[in-house]
């Protein structure tokens, strides 16, 4: 079986960027875990995600369920005072629209890059590419051997993420750096859903629990 590859991006080089100092959103926000996670698998960063952007990254992993589908998920980095905790809210995620595809590959091209690019600078001048995302049609949560290198080489901060999605199995999970920046491609762990007003959460990721059961069920994000 072909391996599924992730974007093959050519992102610009950049400054990266200082941590905000702030507290982590903890308060009204439910924590899912994954079977992968344990006492001794500690991720440097801990990932929040806004339902609006858990939505859109939902919305287009089931847009094409026979093919890989991608983007980049943009928010903010944090480092908490006091405990020097470091993390990321994930608001936003922006879809790669010009890709070459298959259901075991997938490209950026040129044209998505600058896109996305120019989208960042005219709308979102103050958040930074948290990290990116792609999907796995039928084969899983994992980082293939390529996936991993591009994560190494174009998304290299401790605080960046990686997001596989498997549309055919509602799962998803989060390839997180541990300490020394070691990346396990077949440990991934979960994030914590940040609610908003309503109290409810919508994740629908079967692989996932919430750490605390019982979290009433709100609306599906369109599949």
């Amino acid at each position: 079986m072909t391996e599924p590859t992730a974007p093959c991006l050519n992102v610009p080089p950049y400054k990266a960027p200082r941590p905000e100092k702030t507290g982590r959103p903890l308060d009204g926000a439910l924590r899912w875990v994954s079977q992968e996670e344990g006492p001794l698998f500690t991720p440097l960063t801990q990932v929040f995600a806004a339902q609006d952007a858990y939505c859109r990254v939902v919305e287009h992993a089931g847009s094409d369920t026979e093919n890989e589908v991608g983007g980049v998920l943009v928010g903010r980095w944090s480092r908490e005072p006091g405990t020097h905790q470091q993390f990321i809210i994930i608001e936003l995620a922006l879809p790669a629209q010009f890709t070459r595809q298959s259901s075991t590959f997938l490209t950026f091209t040129q044209e998505s890059l600058v896109k996305i690019n120019t989208e960042m600078d005219e709308h979102h001048p103050d958040k930074h590419i948290v990290g990116w995302y792609h999907t796995h049609p039928r084969l899983g949560i994992f980082l293939s051997h390529y996936d991993a290198w591009l994560h190494k080489h174009f998304f290299p901060e401790t605080w960046q993420v990686a997001l596989v999605i498997d549309p055919h199995s509602f799962s998803g999970g989060f390839f997180i750096r541990q300490e020394g920046g070691e990346l396990d491609p077949d440990r991934y762990f979960g994030f914590y859903e940040l609610e908003g007003r309503s109290g409810i959460s919508i994740v629908r990721w079967g692989n996932l629990r919430p750490e605390q059961p019982g979290n009433p069920e709100g609306e599906k994000c369109n599949e």
